[in-house]
């Protein structure tokens, strides 16, 4: 696959983990950051959540998405600022440029799809924003678009509160679909030529993920088939965590021929009667059901109840922790790596599917560690690099030196 450079105007998780899955893929990615303001701590306010990684401004929460990047700083605010960022995308063959700061920003900072493909009109252009292009002004964040799109009203226990799911699932959907939208855009350049503009809207990304929901609304469906249940599954009776003498185990019956299945085990035998053979009839008993599974789990260890349900071919699985999924043999082996400025080697997450080219990505980069040197790629020579700074098109070493930057 061709090596392809992307230079993307980004912070927080969203487009950050889309152009990380460029990364991943070897390709060039340049995250711009903006100037200093004097108002707050310099650049995406990422690099500075979460505990001391390797400094300041690379804590743990920015590591991960942002691994395999180099990084500038840029005033998009000024015109030599825009006319700094036009010039990089042809000087280093930029075929996407990625956005995610709000709609109502891009003409202000130059980087809106019209002024960007009147000059360049092969470029693909992606930005993810809140709620999309016809919502200009309306900021998102993965919580705040999680309550929009109702996955709060899907999540936590039937008579529980709302709740947030335990990743951001938003910020990662939009990023994938950015991912998948590039790529598509890529395909249609080869036959036309032509570059493209691609809106992601978080709130509507998420909402097509309601596909087991949503179409509910017109079936007349009583109420408890759409809002949360907890562990259950709305429609196949049982599935759920059961209680074992050491933990607990996670069991899915998707079908009738399971249920007769799982039976038959001499253990669960008291569960069986002539109404719970079709789902429809568990329906009518889940809760007893639920009950009498648990009764029955609880009484043995999660490794035998887990040797049953193998012998009787029924989904489940441990609920893991986080360490015991990495050291699971089917991920291990896939995960990425990057090494930091100590030598110290960590582990990150795995490519959705495949392999990395390289499963070794370097550190994330510092705020405008690589300003000086992507202008020199980009032509400009010391003089001029030192006059955008005494402009502050870009930041100024000595200054940022001076703050411990």
């Amino acid at each position: 696959m061709k090596r392809r450079t992307v230079i993307s105007l980004e912070q927080a998780l969203s487009m950050p983990y889309a152009t990380l899955r460029f990364a991943q893929l070897g390709w060039r990615v340049i995250r711009i950051e903006a100037t200093p303001t004097g108002r707050g701590l310099p650049g995406d306010p990422n690099r500075y959540i979460g505990s001391v990684v390797a400094d300041d401004d690379r804590r743990s929460y920015f590591v991960a998405p942002n691994v395999g990047k180099e990084a500038i700083a840029l005033n998009l605010k000024s015109p030599k600022g825009q006319e700094v960022l036009y010039r990089l995308i042809d000087e280093l063959d930029v075929e996407v440029f990625c956005c995610n700061t709000m709609p109502s920003r891009h003409v202000s900072l130059g980087v809106d799809y019209a002024t960007m493909s009147a000059r360049k009109p092969d470029l693909i252009w992606a930005a993810i924003s809140a709620m999309g292009a016809e919502y200009p002004g309306v900021p998102g964040y993965d919580p705040a678009i999680q309550a929009m799109a109702g996955y709060m009203e899907l999540t936590g226990e039937a008579d529980g509160d709302p709740t947030l799911a335990g990743v951001p699932i938003i910020d990662l959907k939009a990023g994938d679909e950015v991912y998948a939208a590039v790529f598509q855009a890529l395909l249609e350049k080869a036959e036309t030529g032509k570059g493209a503009e691609v809106h992601v809207s978080m709130l509507q990304a998420a909402t097509s993920w309601l596909i087991t929901t949503l179409p509910l609304l017109d079936f007349d469906c009583d109420y408890s088939e759409i809002t949360r249940c907890g562990n259950e599954h709305r429609k196949f009776i049982p599935t759920n965590a059961y209680p074992t003498a050491d933990g607990f185990i996670f069991m899915a019956i998707g079908s009738d021929v399971q249920w007769r299945r799982l039976s038959e085990l001499p253990r669960f035998a008291p569960i069986a009667n002539e109404r719970r053979l079709t789902n429809e009839g568990r329906h009518k008993e889940r809760d007893a059901i639920h009950r009498d599974i648990a009764a029955i789990t609880k009484l043995a260890s999660a490794v035998e109840i887990a040797t049953d349900f193998r012998a009787a071919t029924i989904p489940h699985a441990p609920i893991q922790t986080i360490a015991q999924v990495a050291g699971m043999e089917a991920i291990a082996s896939k995960l990425t790596h990057t090494t930091m400025p100590d030598g110290k080697p960590l582990r990150m997450q795995p490519l959705a599917v495949g392999d990395a080219p390289a499963n070794e990505l370097s550190f994330p980069p510092k705020y405008s560690q690589h300003t000086s040197q992507i202008l020199t790629e980009g032509g400009y020579s010391p003089t001029e690099i030192a006059e955008l700074a005494v402009d502050g098109v870009i930041p100024n070493t000595e200054q940022q030196s001076e703050n411990g930057q």
